[in-house]
């Protein structure tokens, strides 16, 4: 009897980030057209994660050590000769390059590795690796969800190229009907102040050193920051060097049902990141209808536009003075608010979860052979 076909989604580290929102949605869309979905983290980053159905862990933490390394990739290939799966779908560099390069030893399932990271973001021995497993066919398909991604990979080997498919991420809308003062109390922000924020993990190429330097030149202006990482150490030290810890608000990680929340408790979004592939947060952010101010990276301009018209101001965020002036221009003008407002809608439509799991379907169905045999259960 043939079996609905079993999918295995190789995530890195269990936090709530973009790319695991992404593998989320992707995951559930899957199984609501009766794709059988199992997730495989290489780790639990954060105890706030709501896991997916049907999730299992390599590791009970980052391994620290060539021997807890050694353990976590046996456990890896464990879990995936385990599965059985029909095709493993691989997310980030890590779990493109360590996924998909075990899931080959394992497990003669083809792989699709999802790439969302920038070239910027990754190391040289990680991007040969990459670099060479796409080109070998190790990775069966590649996805790039974005234009400018293809553009940034253009100089790839042919072999690396052809095995590339576009695939726009979807989001679920964050907008929520719920007032400025009720959304800041449900954080313990300052209500009737100007709060500007962001969303994503700390992180140092997300530059949000930036957003801090904005407060100093403007005394009422605080700013709320939702997440985790590993730069939250010298961000706060900044604010402290700076004389504005009292107006830098660090809310930790939140899930993706809060993020909502949170947008409706800003004036302004604020995304100085310098390594984006897609900018997820931000187009959450601006489809929510609150006034965005990103960095002026070509991706952003590409994905935050509806119909050729900008959903955001785009500036040097490198630049305090000038971003700065962006944020103060949204503060004070109305007209632009609105406009940024409506505009900012339309990406809703444009970025559909559906049309992004229709095109991992699609892919799934290319990829898979048509009669998959039955697995021992």
């Amino acid at each position: 009897m043939q079996r609905p076909r079993r999918i295995l989604l190789i995530q890195t580290q269990a936090e709530n980030a973009g790319a695991q929102e992404i593998s989320r949605l992707v995951g559930a869309g899957l199984a609501a057209r009766s794709f059988e979905i199992r997730n495989l983290f290489f780790f639990r980053k954060s105890e706030t994660f709501d896991e997916p159905p049907n999730t299992r862990y390599c590791a009970p933490s980052r391994p620290g050590n060539p021997f807890a390394f050694l353990k976590f990739l046996w456990a890896l290939a464990r879990s995936i000769r385990e599965t059985q799966p029909d095709a493993v779908l691989t997310f980030q560099h890590f779990g493109n390059v360590i996924g998909g390069g075990v899931s080959r030893l394992a497990s003669s399932a083809p792989v699709i590795a999802n790439q969302v990271s920038s070239r910027l973001s990754m190391n040289w021995l990680v991007r040969t690796a990459d670099i060479v497993m796409g080109s070998l066919g190790i990775f069966k398909v590649i996805t790039v969800n974005s234009r400018d991604m293809e553009r940034e990979y253009s100089r790839y080997p042919a072999g690396y190229r052809s095995r590339m498919v576009h695939v726009a991420h979807g989001f679920d809308d964050k907008s929520l009907d719920i007032s400025q003062a009720t959304a800041r109390q449900l954080f313990n922000l300052p209500v009737g102040s100007v709060l500007l924020g962001s969303v994503g993990r700390l992180h140092p190429n997300k530059c949000l050193d930036a957003a801090i330097r904005l407060l100093t030149g403007e005394p009422q202006w605080h700013l709320a920051l939702a997440g985790q990482g590993p730069d939250e150490a010298r961000l706060r030290c900044l604010a402290g060097e700076l004389h504005v810890s009292d107006r830098v608000h660090f809310i930790g990680e939140i899930s993706p049902q809060r993020v909502g929340e949170f947008l409706a408790s800003l004036d302004v979004f604020v995304f100085p990141s310098r390594a984006e592939t897609f900018g997820l947060a931000a187009v959450e952010a601006a489809s929510s209808g609150i006034p965005t101010v990103v960095r002026d990276l070509p991706v952003l301009q590409e994905v935050l536009s509806v119909e050729g018209k900008p959903a955001a101001l785009f500036v040097d965020a490198s630049d305090t003075e000038k971003l700065s002036a962006a944020v103060s221009r949204i503060l004070n003008d109305r007209n632009l608010r609105d406009e940024l407002r409506r505009i900012g809608k339309g990406l809703a439509s444009r970025y559909t979860v559906d049309a992004m799991v229709g095109e991992y379907a699609r892919v799934l169905d290319e990829t898979i052979p048509t009669q998959v045999a039955s697995h021992d259960r």
